[in-house]
């Protein structure tokens, strides 16, 4: 028996139907829309991001060093869209979201499962962001599980390691869901790698340029939340932009900035 199959069409297969009827604004307020539609974005690249992560961790188990720098390229990119997206959100004014604000009710940004699991996997230990999702949800069991993953740094080591680097025990086989603590032997290991001059030291350049765009991120994002709202605590009981002050310049892989002062 021969089935029917309705034709592939461009608005079947990016499934438009549900993702235009995904925006349901709770006012009738014209900037609603607007705040809907970037934080969706949003959560579009993380998972994008999320992806392109996955398979980094990948090639550098791999020790592969062509697809792991083409990879990276392509997360900064995405990463660099996601910063300027901010821009896009900043052209409503305080007024313009305190119209709407109180529609948002308990919900809020620090509720994004997929951008602390994005933290997560590039190495951040942080157990008090589970608070923010109810115990047994399939939310916190996301981000929990990524606490307890090698992160990309990790990955990154292991890389180093099948290139014949004397990467330090300590660090090849530490504790993965423990913070990554600044190492001089591994700093040592680093400082080898940037002397070579080859693959591995992009790879390097290239995380550091992660490092640095996660920060911009950050620093963006808190500029936006105190032009919008200034010091006023943040939706869903968050402490807004005080809390997310806390998360400035603090770097992801410090090993990477450590050995600057020695190059």
């Amino acid at each position: 028996m021969t089935e029917n199959h309705a034709a592939l069409t461009y608005s079947s297969y990016l499934a438009l139907d549900e993702v235009l009827a995904a925006q349901k604004p709770r006012s009738d307020e014209h900037d609603e829309m607007l705040f809907i539609v970037v934080h969706q974005v949003y959560e579009l690249w993380f998972k994008q991001l999320l992806h392109e992560f996955a398979h980094l961790q990948r090639v550098l188990a791999d020790g592969e060093t062509a697809h792991a720098l083409h990879t990276l390229r392509r997360a900064l990119t995405i990463l660099k869209v996601v910063v300027a997206q901010i821009d896009v959100l900043e052209t409503m004014t305080p007024r313009q979201f305190t119209s709407f604000r109180a529609r948002l009710d308990a919900s809020s940004g620090f509720q994004s499962a997929q951008f602390r699991t994005v933290e997560a996997v590039l190495g951040r230990r942080d157990p008090r962001v589970i608070k923010h999702y109810p115990a047994g949800s399939e939310q916190r069991e996301v981000v929990e599980a990524a606490m307890t993953r090698p992160s990309v740094f990790d990955s990154f080591l292991g890389y180093l390691a099948v290139h014949d680097y004397q990467v330090p025990h300590e660090s090849l086989h530490r504790d993965v869901s423990a913070p990554l603590e600044p190492s001089k032997d591994l700093q040592n290991v680093l400082l080898k790698v940037y002397q070579d001059d080859a693959g591995a030291a992009q790879i390097c350049e290239r995380l550091v340029d992660l490092d640095e765009g996660i920060q911009e991120w950050r620093y963006r994002h808190v500029k936006m939340v105190e032009r919008t709202i200034g010091d006023k605590s943040g939706t869903g009981g968050s402490s807004g932009a005080a809390y997310l002050r806390t998360t400035l310049f603090t770097p992801i892989f410090p090993d990477l900035w450590a050995v600057r002062s020695e190059l």
